[in-house]
């Protein structure tokens, strides 16, 4: 484990948010790139559209069902915190739907819970490929 669950459980939601972003955007430009389809500005553009605050609450409300108690909980932290830094073209609900999704990864990944953040990445872009919105068309997940 990189941090200790004592660690773990005393690190703010804005902490592990912080760390979850990273996470969650390297995961992001990993399915761009092996699509392969994208040009080298392209990449950017559809990345920025998969990692905005409107898709990350999107994704947070694919997920939601699958949650187990714990990782509800620390969704709900994440969500909960108190960050004034919202941009002006989301709402606020969106954007601390989005600080939730980002807590949970950031929590899964200093838990080094790897299997976790592919199933639940891959169910993210599952629902977007099977509907069609892979980016390509201009939609984000």
């Amino acid at each position: 484990m990189i941090v200790s669950e004592d660690q773990l459980f005393s690190m703010s939601a804005l902490a592990l948010a912080h760390m979850g972003d990273a996470v969650y955007d390297l995961l992001v430009r990993r399915e761009l790139c092996r699509a392969g389809r994208y040009t080298a500005g392209d990449l950017h553009r559809e990345t920025i559209r998969y990692v905005s605050a409107a898709a990350q609450a999107r994704a947070a409300a694919r997920i939601q069902p699958v949650l187990t108690e714990e990782e509800a909980a620390v969704y709900r932290r994440g969500r909960n915190s108190h960050s004034h830094a919202a941009p002006k073209s989301v709402s606020a609900g969106e954007y601390h739907a989005a600080s939730g999704l980002e807590a949970l990864f950031g929590w899964l990944y200093l838990r080094e819970d790897k299997n976790r953040i592919e199933e639940l990445f891959s169910l993210i872009m599952e629902e977007d490929h099977a509907a069609g919105r892979d980016g390509a068309d201009g939609s984000a997940p």
